[in-house]
């Protein structure tokens, strides 16, 4: 038997044999290592379309604003560093053909001046900030980026975001012959019409206008639209419409841009700090042909050229991207952060992320596996976090039958009754209490309570009963015996896996629905909702800013994030009346009404309004709970 000198003098021999973990090199080297769930789609500002995205760019790419670490309140910590806003009254024509009780005939074709409240936001940018090449960052970088966002040949799916921006809407949803300019939605003008035929125009009587409106109005969806005066085809705007569409996107002088709003906009500001908003580099991203070419990768380690912070130092697919400190940032001067890197990992899976950190191998995790909070909270309280955090899990409905589908048989999710059947059906709190088991709330609306101070009505609630005769009622109305299985469709994840378990079994033992699980890669994932390829699909939306129109305005129309099929009128109308209304009062009462046309018409499923819960090491400094989980790097520090 060995003394016990010795047998200690082996364990210390061992523990200082051991290699440092990366939270320890990490403390030495400022090197922050942090869990980012999938890997990303695109680092192009303008294709990204993920949160893991976001944590990413954040780090590489400034906007016009920042966001103070605690709040997110847009602060001049970012590359202007200053702004002024101005509201004035202007007047603007306004083509429209009402409906009088149904009937829209040709007296009451109106052609009109229409008073416009409009509102201008002027920046000055600050001129230490630089692209991480040495170039000077300036207010023709912001008017190249926005206006290579709308351009409708890069097809962004975020560029709805920009329709903030007057007439940005023509120029990235507009057609043109020679001389028309209009905006069509489903084959029809939009009310305002930019008509350069002007003299053809002027000689119309009312009912010559009504038929060269109605002319444009193709009577299929697929049938192209000719102009009335010229007769050519209506083609998208190019690149070159830019000016003519005059946009309200103006840079005066070097250092100043004149940004001018289509309708008064209270969260503009908070708008600015989404991805969509921040600049790319004109002659980094012109050298890789890809203006609007999405196939061209300018976005890697060595071309990448941004202004933030940090600069693009390593990426290695489904191993780690490497951010590294950019010493020419304007800010580190003004910032207490003292980070040198920050590196994140694509770990998907929850458990995984949970045993790196255990092994500390990350400072932070992404996200936490429900059934290990019991024994974090018992074993890892000082460590483990829970937090507010603005987001919706969700179902989406396809609302057309998929290809495979017989053309002779009635679609279910087709019928409202039957996707409010499967909404009232899951019992939400026994959801909560024993699979997730976080503290996440029950959802019986689409925006999270709170979101800008608006309260969403509860709209439903568990109702077996009510779920049964609507089940039974579409069986009666269609002589079906039972509903054809549904596949459910969701990303590689355990926890939604099991979510989607526990939703299979409610469906099918309460409502005899047999429902197919199909789980695919997140990349996969992602385009199968796109082209809308699926049945019923997972997702999660977390807010671009804090507002209820970021968990609202998806639901429109073709809206880049639609993916259902699913359209209604009154609802289009609600989001445009709520765009343009200054009242917070009247403007929350127009997202109540569409909270209620949601719940009545279900295209989407809430299940559950979100917590952030993550493990993060207590060395990790400035980093605050937010609602929409940002964390300015700049203001982040490692310390004991």
């Amino acid at each position: 038997m060995k003394p016990l000198c010795c047998t200690l003098a082996l364990l210390l021999l061992a523990a200082c044999s051991r290699p440092p973990s990366n939270v320890e090199r990490g403390l030495e080297e400022q090197v922050l290592h942090l869990g980012n769930g999938a890997e990303p789609q695109s680092l192009d500002p303008h294709l990204a379309t993920s949160v893991s995205a976001h944590h990413i760019l954040a780090a590489l790419v400034e906007g016009l604003v920042g966001e103070h670490p605690k709040d997110l309140r847009p602060i001049n910590s970012g590359a202007a560093e200053s702004w002024t806003s101005a509201t004035n009254e202007v007047e603007q024509v306004v083509y429209e053909l009402t409906d009088v009780e149904g009937s829209k005939t040709l007296k009451n074709l109106k052609v009109a001046s229409k008073s416009h409240q409009q509102v201008s936001f002027t920046f000055k940018l600050r001129p230490s900030a630089k692209w991480s090449n040495g170039d000077p960052v300036t207010a023709g970088d912001f008017a190249y980026s926005y206006q290579r966002m709308l351009n409708p040949g890069l097809a962004a799916q975020y560029a709805y975001m920009l329709h903030v921006f007057k007439d940005a809407k023509l120029f990235h949803e507009g057609r043109k012959c020679e001389g028309l300019w209009l905006l069509p939605k489903k084959g029809e003008p939009a009310r305002r019409a930019h008509v350069a035929h002007h003299d053809e125009w002027e000689k119309l009587d009312a009912a010559g206008r009504h038929r060269a409106l109605k002319s444009l109005r193709p009577e299929k969806e697929d049938q192209d639209a000719v102009c009335p005066f010229c007769e050519k085809k209506l083609e998208p705007l190019e690149w070159e419409d830019w000016s003519q569409a005059n946009v309200g996107v103006e840079p005066l002088d070097e250092r100043t841009l004149r940004l001018t709003l289509e309708n008064p906009t209270p969260y503009f500001l908070e708008l600015l700090n989404h991805y969509s908003f921040w600049p790319v580099h004109k002659q980094t991203v012109e050298d890789a042909g890809a203006r609007e070419r999405r196939d061209k990768p300018w976005a890697r380690p060595g071309t990448f050229v941004g202004n933030g912070p940090f600069t693009l130092d390593e990426w290695i697919i489904n191993a780690r991207i490497v951010a590294r400190r950019n010493s020419d940032y304007w800010g580190w001067s003004e910032a207490n952060g003292t980070l040198e890197e920050i590196r994140f990992y694509p770990i998907e899976s929850p458990d995984t992320e949970e045993r790196a950190f255990r092994a500390r191998f990350l400072h932070h995790t992404q996200t936490v596996p429900p059934h290990r909070l019991d024994s974090l909270r018992a074993k890892r309280p000082d460590e483990l976090h829970i937090d507010t955090y603005l987001g919706v899990y969700f179902y989406r409905l396809n609302v057309n039958p998929p290809k495979s589908h017989p053309e002779d048989e009635p679609w279910p999710l087709a019928d409202r009754g039957v996707r409010r059947a499967l909404a009232l059906a899951i019992n939400r709190e026994e959801l909560i209490e024993h699979v997730l088991k976080a503290g996440q709330q029950p959802a019986r609306y689409f925006t999270p309570r709170g979101t800008g101070g608006f309260v969403a009505r509860d709209h439903f609630q568990y109702d077996l009963e009510e779920a049964k005769r609507l089940i039974a009622g579409y069986l009666k109305r269609t002589g079906l015996e039972e509903l054809p299985e549904i596949e459910l469709k969701f990303n590689t994840s355990e926890s939604h896996k099991k979510v989607a378990v526990a939703i299979q079994q409610m469906w099918k033992s309460k409502l005899g629905v047999d429902v197919a699980l199909d789980n695919q890669e997140w990349k996969v994932f992602l385009k199968t909702t796109e082209l809308m390829n699926y049945e019923i699909a997972r997702a999660g939306w977390i807010g671009d800013y804090n507002d209820p129109n970021t968990f609202l305005d998806m639901w429109v129309t073709d809206g880049g994030h639609n993916n259902t099929g699913w359209s209604s009128a009154r609802y289009d109308e609600l989001i445009k009346l709520a765009a343009a209304e200054s009242d917070p009062q009247k403007r929350f009462e127009y997202f109540h009404e569409c909270e209620k046309i949601l719940a009545e018409e279900m295209p989407v499923i809430p299940i559950y309004i979100y917590v952030r819960s993550s493990l993060r090491h207590p060395s990790v400094r400035g980093w605050y709970p937010t609602v929409l989980d940002h964390h300015p790097y700049q203001y982040i520090r490692l310390e004991e």
